[in-house]
């Protein structure tokens, strides 16, 4: 029998459709950790992927993380055997002792994040974590949170780490200085802009990290919080609000869209939908919330998301080291188990007991001021037109925020070599070259834009190459008008959508003038010119392996030219779409090239600053 990767996933096979299929699925996500915890069982070393801290470090974070998971089975009244592998650990990696002691913190630290999650279980589960441990041990475990605590956090989501400390210190009964919690509350306030959206600290970027970290640890202070009635109430407020848009960063099947940085968690993605049940919010109807939060699930337990041994891998749809960050540890994606909370509430609360809802999207456009976007649902997938975010501290963080599209069905890829500008994949994206060797593509703007469900940003490739991107949904299709102004020649490449590539070269491929066209079993993806010359050549190039997020070999239709000196207008149509009927009529039936000067109009009547871009001054 040939091997089939996605049978290793923990999760292949289980229906999710109840909680006990959930508890099941995390169980079977921690079982292939156990051969892994070293003798004093305080640190998880899963292999010698390496990341920017330290090796310590790593292994605190393999230690911690499941913990995310595992405590909410705990408190929702689940059995788990290893109690006291786990209070083996927290006693030996807080001896400075002991071999397996995890290492001081003496400012910003790894350490920091992780001790999050050992925090949030004192406070869950004294009993199991703290009351068995002898004097000594629970003597040096609060001396390492309260030495840790002291010291700043980075300033983004990690101000709440400090906080969940505090809730397990509280409840330990563990006398600290309270200012520094008030304090950290204080400046989260900062990060929110409106209508429940968060930026995660003084960056031009809008991620999954305003979902999957600051509403999710404020869902948990609002449940587990004393004396803290109004922050409370706020934070559950912001929550309904944010409920509303971010249900359209998932589609159908709960896919949900790829975009930005450490997608390497995965399902932690869908950890929203089980923080406003652990916190009794019910922003949409119970049974809407529990088909999000089951379908994504769902979703995932179809990929190859882990090792032979089912441990989960760095990586998204599949292993893959490319698109991963520097401080992604072997253990790293474990974060993905705070999708589990959910199981802290018991069988019969109405999380469990609604019936799920399936979604219900139409493909009306919806657009989103905060990060940007317009929203575009189609079977199986959701497409966001992006206005253009900024990460320069990141691996990858171009592609992961600069594209002018991303998908839930198709994700984005990165790029191999920025030195083999013919062999880029730039899918969702322009790219200019002035040697034939390398290029630029959209990196920030100079401003970015939306009026109504049309986005509109200005960005520079180099400093005398000026580009204006106006993005429109046409869906299934969207169109991209750009006008460049550069005072030379440059060789252009633009991508549409990444799809899957069987091996054999079994799929169809279309290189016409105009026009990329990539057919395959499953899917379809074109690109067409619609510019006023309609001088580009289509392609439907093989892109390097390994560089997108959700299959390791696509076809990408691309649209070639030259740029002469001077200004030029181009205008592209690009979809992507299960293959079918509906993707054959969608084909024969692009849309037509806008009017650029009603566009231009429109944007100086009514274009509003997306507020993803727009950092406050008082940061």
């Amino acid at each position: 029998m040939t091997y089939d990767p996605v049978s290793a996933n923990p999760l292949a096979g289980n229906p999710l459709r109840t909680r006990d299929d959930v508890e099941k699925g995390l169980r079977d996500l921690f079982a292939p950790l156990l051969p892994y915890f070293s003798e004093g069982g305080a640190r998880v070393r899963l292999d010698a992927v390496g990341a920017h801290f330290d090796r310590a470090a790593a292994d605190l974070e393999g230690f911690a993380r499941p913990l995310w998971g595992l405590t909410p089975l705990a408190a929702g009244g689940g059995d788990f055997d290893h109690w006291e592998l786990y209070r083996q650990g927290l006693a030996n990696g807080t001896d400075p002792e002991h071999s397996e002691y995890w290492g001081t913190v003496n400012g910003i630290d790894q350490r920091q994040v992780e001790l999050a999650a050992i925090g949030f279980t004192m406070k869950m589960l004294p009993h199991l974590v703290w009351e068995p441990l002898p004097q000594k041990a629970k003597d040096n475990l609060a001396a390492y949170l309260k030495h840790a605590r002291q010291f700043d956090y980075a300033p983004n989501n990690w101000k709440f780490f400090r906080i969940l400390v505090d809730l397990g210190l509280e409840e330990c009964g563990v006398e600290f200085d309270r200012s520094y919690t008030d304090r950290y509350l204080a400046e989260l306030e900062d990060f929110y802009i409106d209508d429940g959206w968060y930026r995660d600290g003084n960056i031009r970027r809008i991620d999954h990290y305003i979902p999957f970290a600051m509403h999710f640890y404020g869902l948990i202070y609002a449940k587990l919080a004393r004396g803290d009635g109004d922050r409370v109430a706020v934070y559950k407020e912001r929550a309904r609000l944010f409920a509303r848009d971010i249900q359209h960063w998932f589609d159908d099947e709960g896919g949900t869209l790829a975009f930005g940085r450490s997608l390497t968690y995965r399902f932690a993605c869908g950890g929203f939908w089980g923080a406003l049940a652990f916190a009794d919010v019910e922003a949409l109807p119970w049974g809407v919330i529990k088909g999000q939060f089951l379908r994504h699930l769902r979703w995932w337990s179809k990929l190859p998301i882990a090792t032979r041994d089912g441990v989960l891998s760095v990586g998204y749809g599949y292993p893959n080291l490319f698109m991963s960050e520097s401080y992604n540890s072997s253990g790293s994606p474990y974060w993905a188990l705070k999708a589990f909370l959910p199981l802290a509430l018991p069988a019969d609360h109405p999380f469990w007991t609604a019936e799920e809802v399936d979604a219900d999207f139409d493909d009306v456009p919806v657009p989103l001021k905060h990060p940007g976007m317009v929203m575009m649902h189609t079977p199986g997938n959701v497409v966001a037109l992006s206005s253009g975010q900024q990460n320069w501290q990141m691996r990858h963080g171009t592609e992961k925020y600069a594209k002018f599209v991303y998908s839930s069905r198709y994700g984005f890829s990165v790029e191999a070599d920025e030195r083999a500008y013919p062999q880029g994949a730039f899918d969702g994206a322009l790219a200019f070259s002035d040697d034939g060797r390398h290029y630029r593509v959209r990196e920030t703007n100079e401003s970015a834009r939306i009026a109504g469900k049309k986005l509109h940003a200005v960005w520079k490739p180099w400093s005398d190459v000026t580009v204006e991107t106006w993005l429109i949904p046409a869906n299934p299709w969207h169109i991209r008008v750009h006008k460049i102004t550069s005072p030379r020649a440059l060789h252009a490449t633009e991508g549409g959508f990444a799809i899957g590539r069987a091996d054999q070269n079994a799929d169809t491929y279309i290189d016409e003038p105009g026009r990329g066209l990539a057919k395959s079993v499953t899917d379809v993806s074109a690109i067409v010119d619609l510019s006023p010359d309609g001088q580009r050549e289509g392609r439907a190039f093989r892109a390097l392996p390994n560089t997108n997020l959700i299959v390791s070999k696509t076809i990408v239709p691309q649209l070639r030219g030259e740029i002469p000196a001077g200004t030029t207008v181009l205008v592209t149509a690009a979809m992507a779409h299960p293959a079918g009927a509906a993707a054959e009529t969608a084909l024969a039936q692009p849309p037509e090239a806008p009017d650029l000067a009603a566009l231009e109009a429109l944007f100086a009547r009514e274009g509003v600053d997306v507020s993803a871009i727009m950092v406050p001054e008082n940061f």
